[in-house]
């Protein structure tokens, strides 16, 4: 697959995200074809693979960027206006959302109206009470749910049916995509739930709270600062992890590869292992050969192995 990457120069950059290309020399582009303006990885991997052969994709936050963080350039906003298709979540992006109303002309599909996304203190039933509801700045919902391969499903049937209207001499393969990638994603989701059913232990402790949606596997989730990964751990958070750690005989804490390494002075104290969760908010220059079913997967093996599941 391959994301067209807006760079700050006059021109872009084509970045190969993923195994399947949806674009090769003499496919769609601006001038001949339909462009779909994707704001974050997750969105960016749903339209392309709904779009196929027959649109071409703009990534919007390039990699090793963290999207909460995303300023645009004057590249980024006009890719917004010109895009047939803009797809975003509304509350996750702020410089985002702010473009697409002031300049978007073409058709606006916001994830969050499609994905029924669950409530922050539903998301994480644990430690709550900490996240601080100033922090996460969305709405008291979780935005994070391509964390549950079905909303990226349902996802995939909206982005199908924008561009089957959009663009209708292709609106069956755009249906078909959409087939084919809700196969993909219910097999992804059996692979959770049958890996997940049989641990050890259950709670994973974790940087920042963007795995809420792994508590449909029966994943608890104990996150150090809440939605936003720019908070600062309290002392009353840490030290009722490190109680959970010790009662729940945890062995393994979680970091992120986009952000500050939070669990660190945790593992350190506790002589635990640290291991990676990927909460698949953008892709990095460690994970550009990989795409959304890969990197889930290896969320998965890490779940496994971190809470001993047979």
């Amino acid at each position: 697959m391959r994301l067209s990457i807006l760079l700050p120069a006059v021109t872009t950059l084509a970045l190969t995200a993923a195994g399947c290309s949806a674009f090769d020399e003499g496919g769609a582009n601006a001038d001949d074809g339909v462009t779909v303006a994707a704001a974050f990885y997750p969105l960016a991997y749903v339209a392309e693979r709904v779009a196929g052969d027959h649109a071409e994709v703009e990534l919007l936050t390039q990699p090793g960027t963290e999207p909460h963080d995303l300023e645009l350039n004057v590249n980024e906003t006009a890719e917004i206006s010109a895009a047939d298709l803009v797809v975003f979540e509304r509350g996750f992006q702020p410089a985002v959302d702010d473009a697409v109303e002031q300049n978007a002309e073409g058709v606006t599909l916001d994830a969050a109206d499609v994905v029924d996304l669950v409530a922050a203190d539903e998301s994480a039933e644990e430690h709550d009470e900490h996240a601080g509801e100033e922090e996460h700045g969305h709405d008291d919902v979780d935005p994070h749910f391509w964390q549950d391969p079905l909303r990226v499903a349902d996802l995939g049937d909206a982005v199908a049916e924008e561009l089957g209207e959009i663009d209708p001499d292709h609106a069956d393969d755009y249906e078909a995509n959409a087939t084919a990638l809700r196969s993909d994603l219910e097999d992804l989701d059996a692979s959770f739930g049958s890996g997940l059913a049989d641990c050890e232990r259950d709670a994973i402790v974790v940087s920042h709270d963007a795995f809420g949606y792994l508590e449909k596997y029966g994943v608890h989730v104990a996150p150090l600062v809440g939605l936003s990964p720019d908070a600062e751990p309290s002392p009353a958070v840490v030290g009722e992890l490190q109680e959970l750690i010790r009662e729940d005989g945890i062995t393994t804490v979680f970091s992120e590869p986009l952000e500050p390494d939070l669990v660190a002075g945790l593992a350190s104290d506790l002589d635990l292992t640290t291991a990676t969760l990927d909460p698949i908010e953008g892709l990095t220059d460690e994970t550009s050969d990989e795409d959304y079913l890969s990197l889930m997967q290896s969320n998965l093996d890490a779940l496994r192995e971190a809470n001993g599941c047979q």
